[in-house]
């Protein structure tokens, strides 16, 4: 019987990892006062980077330049994203990030 933990995709739990630890360590930095940026900028950019990476690593291909400056578009498949094939829980983790993005005022 398979792992239900297990990868959709290989590399994906070490992307996933190194978006978390993004993320917590914008916000430890930002609580230490060590930057003069806003706690929710930070917080934004953490949330982009963390919900991108999944599309990126799926192989969507980024149309803005912001995402195509940061992620590339080299090896990517996937015009739209509805067409990325994500696992029902990346697929939940993208619409948490989404919803707390709306709530920190993310552009």
């Amino acid at each position: 019987m398979a792992s239900r933990s297990a990868p959709d995709r290989a590399g994906l739990p070490g992307l996933i990892l190194r978006s978390r630890l993004i993320a917590v360590a914008c916000l430890v930095i930002a609580g230490a006062g060590v930057t003069t940026s806003p706690v929710s900028a930070q917080s934004c950019q953490a949330l982009w980077v963390e919900r991108n990476s999944y599309y990126k690593e799926a192989g969507y291909c980024f149309k803005t330049s912001r995402a195509i400056g940061y992620f590339g578009n080299r090896g990517c498949s996937y015009d739209y994203e509805g067409d990325v094939p994500l696992s029902v829980n990346v697929r939940d983790r993208i619409a948490e990030i989404k919803a707390m993005e709306r709530r920190f005022g993310c552009n």
